[in-house]
């Protein structure tokens, strides 16, 4: 039987790098294009995915089942041609959306949190031979890149709301971990933001469950008249799925790998210690929501154990790099001031005598002048930060900010703490 035929403008995202891998590993002939910096060219060249180096009409395959763009492309000169061969072209989350749609799917949404759960969810489900398939947004320790091409009948995504990819998506199952305005090139206003999640968690049916971080007022405020069943996680009293107890392990304790451990709570019954490798008090929530997945779906929770303190995380999220001259050397995806705030808490209980260095590159100029205040607060527990310029998307043209506002204004709070450095030569 001849093999489908799968051509990619724009392979070098995270995401449609991991889909084009999935389809390869479905069996798929896929090849691609871009002109990007070529972060997954050698990753996906190794699985005998063939991408242009450029972008060109002429390189699309006539003979292509369908064609899939990301969103970043759609006024792409390989689109168009795509449209005009009268080929099946699909956006990025379309495409997803058909093998997501064909499966029981569950996904992971929210702001903040969404890489770590899907990637941690996914490890819980393998524990407990139930082969899912997965798409994630970064590259996962342990993996060979961000997916997981199992032969279950479970698929747990990393749901993006960004351009409200969510309304194509028809899950059995989500996870809402937060609610905290993002993307205001595209949503004018926090309720337009909102609405996503609010209609996204109104679809789950009535057999399906919702499980939300109860810590979240947004976030669970949204959630209160889902349809479907129901599960509260977080560390406050009144969550269904709540941890206690928590201890960070010293330093002399951490020869294992593991950092935390803490008791576990299911509608105010013990379940027992669990024990994870991730820091933070963040990632012992991105665990909780596992846990309450796996709680509905009655697994083994000595096997859901096992499957959270093995998991050793995804790449930029708290990724140790190694040591230069005494320092510690960790980086972190990190890109909302919400989740800068809970990445260097994680580091200041991990190391609390230690000097904080931060190194940060704000990515797009829509983010960066929304939530200027809100990124200027969000640095309080470093010691030191040095601020790049600023990160535009390909979607975006506008400035209207620059790194030296950030730097002002965390000057303003405390003085010399921040510095600007234009670009690495200067850092």
């Amino acid at each position: 039987m001849k093999r489908k035929k799968v051509y990619f403008v724009g392979i070098e995202g995270a995401g449609t790098s991991a889909l084009a891998s999935l389809y390869h590993h479905l069996g798929y002939a896929v090849s691609g294009s871009d002109d990007g910096d070529g972060f997954y060219n050698e990753a996906l060249e190794k699985k005998g995915i063939h991408v242009h180096k450029t972008f060109a009409p002429e390189q699309v395959p006539r003979d292509a089942d369908w064609v899939v763009y990301s969103t970043a492309f759609t006024n792409n000169v390989e689109t168009k041609k795509s449209q005009e061969l009268g080929l099946k072209t699909l956006s990025y989350p379309e495409a997803v959306s058909l093998l997501f749609n064909d499966s029981i799917g569950i996904a992971v949404s929210g702001t903040h949190g969404k890489t770590t759960t899907t990637a941690c969810l996914a490890e819980v489900l393998a524990a407990n031979s139930l082969d899912p398939m997965a798409l994630v947004g970064a590259r996962v320790q342990g993996w060979d890149g961000n997916i997981r091409a199992g032969g279950g009948k479970y698929f747990v995504l990393e749901a993006d709301e960004y351009q409200n990819k969510l309304a194509l998506y028809q899950p059995l199952g989500v996870i809402l971990t937060s609610v905290d305005y993002d993307h205001p090139d595209f949503f004018p206003t926090v309720a337009d933001y909102e609405r996503v999640f609010a209609e996204f968690l109104a679809r789950v049916p009535r057999h399906g469950f919702v499980v939300v971080c109860g810590d979240h007022a947004r976030a669970e405020f949204l959630s209160r008249d889902v349809k479907a069943a129901r599960y509260t996680y977080g560390l406050l009293d009144g969550n269904d799925v709540r941890a206690t107890d928590i201890r960070v392990l010293t330093e002399d304790e951490r020869q294992g790998g593991l950092l935390q451990e803490f008791t576990v709570e299911f509608r105010g019954e013990s379940i027992g210690r669990f024990e994870t490798r991730l820091a933070g008090r963040h990632n012992i929530e991105n665990a909780l929501a596992t846990i309450a997945v796996a709680l509905h779906l009655k697994l083994d929770l000595d096997l859901v154990r096992q499957g959270i303190a093995s998991f050793s995380g995804t790449k930029r999220r708290f990724e140790y790099l190694g040591e230069k001259k005494g320092a510690l050397i960790y980086d972190d995806y990190a890109h909302h001031p919400a989740e800068i705030h809970a990445t260097l808490a994680a580091f200041r209980t991990l190391y609390p005598d230690r000097r904080l260095r931060v190194i940060f590159h704000p990515h797009t100029f829509t983010r960066t002048r929304a939530l200027l205040e809100e990124f200027a607060g969000s640095f309080e527990a470093a010691d030191e930060v040095m601020v790049l310029d600023i990160y535009g998307s390909a979607r975006e043209t506008q400035g209207g900010v620059a790194s030296t506002d950030l730097v002002e204004r965390i000057n303003h709070a405390t003085r010399d703490k921040a510095s600007h450095a234009p670009d690495r030569d200067a850092l």
